[in-house]
């Protein structure tokens, strides 16, 4: 089951650069760290991806890359979405999504769609996509809640979607979807920092952007978490307040690339309209790295 293998900790995988081309040596070496590290799944192109700044031949081939490299250690979902659904509809029926498991499609964005649109949204995904769909609510970046009763309309709805990664901050919306969900609908956390009380919920795990830079010590937490385990997990996960808050305080992937670049991973850049860290932030990071000993 699709389920099954969506569950755990995924790494929403950044894209690196060199002079703003995509560095596949550099991408290369995050997907073995990511693995190694102990991730459940990678998630490529979504939105720590930078993926609104690649062509669409770029994300071909970043796609293509992420799979035979990864050479089936683990799933790998593909982030697809738009706000034209139309379009988005006809880029599903023509995408090469070979080696996928799952798409991650977020809610329109821009837009600002009612709670009618953004069902009939999904429902058109759900139709077009040749594999099986995790919807995203991301409020924060597409200026529209999807409501947890939106939610489990489409999540009952239709089998074809078989996910929610939520990312509205909203621990009682998410609770309210947990409850409501058909049987083996997984619930994602699309925040570090609220995993653990996710998870104690009920929740199914995380697609993470904190997992990039130190996947070992935050999939330990949330496997622990997952187990059963929730006393060392709360503490774990108390340990990573500074980091995590560094990762988004400057943007996001502008701080995770940050941290990537401190511990001689990746380059720290960026593709306008975003902007690299500060001086300050790259020192602020470089502090956590050691003193937290992340790398």
């Amino acid at each position: 089951m699709i389920q099954d293998k969506i569950k755990g900790v995924g790494v929403a995988l950044i894209t690196p650069f060199n002079n703003y081309e995509v560095d596949y040596e550099a991408l290369a070496r995050m997907i073995d760290h990511v693995i190694d590290g102990g991730v459940d799944y990678i998630v490529a192109l979504g939105s720590t991806a930078e993926t609104a700044t690649l062509s669409i031949e770029e994300r071909k081939q970043v796609l293509r890359f992420v799979v035979e490299r990864t050479a089936g250690r683990v799933p790998i979902v593909a982030g697809m979405g738009a706000n034209d659904t139309r379009a988005l509809v006809n880029h599903l029926r023509t995408f090469d999504l070979s080696g996928t498991v799952a798409i991650l499609s977020v809610v329109p964005y821009y837009n600002k769609p009612s709670q009618e649109g953004i069902y009939r949204h999904y429902m058109a995904v759900a139709e077009a996509s040749p594999v099986p769909v995790i919807i995203y609510n991301v409020p924060g970046r597409t200026g529209v809640n999807m409501t947890a009763e939106t939610t489990l309309r489409i999540a009952h709805a239709t089998d074809k979607i078989f996910a929610v990664k939520e990312a509205s901050g909203d621990i009682n919306q998410m609770q309210r979807i947990i409850d409501g969900r058909p049987e083996n609908f997984v619930v994602l956390s699309g925040d570090d920092g609220i995993t653990v009380e996710l998870v104690k919920r009920g929740g199914n795990g995380v697609i993470s952007v904190a997992a990039n830079a130190f996947p070992k010590k935050f999939c330990r937490c949330i496997h622990d978490a997952m187990e059963g385990l929730l006393a060392d997990a709360e503490a774990q996960m108390e340990g990573f307040d500074e980091p995590i808050s560094l990762l988004f305080r400057e943007g996001n992937p502008t701080g995770v690339k940050t941290m990537t670049a401190a511990m001689g991973l990746t380059r720290s850049e960026v593709r306008l309209p975003l902007v690299e860290g500060s001086e300050e932030l790259m020192e602020a990071t470089k502090s956590a790295v050691a003193r937290y000993e992340l790398r």
